[in-house]
């Protein structure tokens, strides 16, 4: 098994189904105000879109949408990263996080992925509590709800 399996493999994923359409998911997923942060800075729905994302002086990132088909697809490039709480300042950058969405008999299902996001990172148990936050509750939220918990807007 090459390198990029065993990471694949390893990576941070979760998915979940949920009645709505694929198309109603995509814009969830796309509407990343309204299930990370509403501090989103830049475009978050269109191929070469970049955005910034910042919570307090403890974690910020840029991404790069790099993959968008609509109703199906959506993957964001980590251009850079920021961790206060970590030694190695390289986690997170450089991987690709991936949501897929397909049908599922009369489900739509979201399958996300942090490719790259291992166990060996020091980030890890974080950034799992974290993604299984944001993915598996908020955005779950604002597909079935209409309304996610993002981080709110700093003062």
């Amino acid at each position: 098994m090459n390198k990029n399996q065993v990471a694949t493999n390893e990576s941070f994923s979760t998915s979940f189904e949920v009645d709505q359409s694929p198309k109603q998911v995509f814009d969830a997923v796309t509407n990343v105000r309204g299930w990370w942060s509403e501090e989103i800075k830049g475009g978050t729905s269109k191929l070469n879109d970049e955005f910034e994302y910042r919570y307090q002086d403890i974690h910020s990132c840029k991404m790069k949408l790099i993959e968008v088909t609509p109703e199906k697809k959506v993957v964001w490039k980590v251009l850079d990263n920021y961790f206060n709480f970590t030694k190695d300042q390289n986690e997170w950058k450089g991987d690709t996080i991936i949501f897929e969405i397909s049908k599922k008999g009369n489900k739509t299902q979201l399958h996300f992925t942090h490719e790259g996001l291992v166990p060996a990172y020091e980030c890890y148990d974080a950034c799992y509590d974290g993604w299984s936050n944001y993915i598996k509750k908020s955005l779950r939220d604002l597909i079935t709800k209409g309304k996610g918990q993002p981080n709110p807007k700093e003062s």
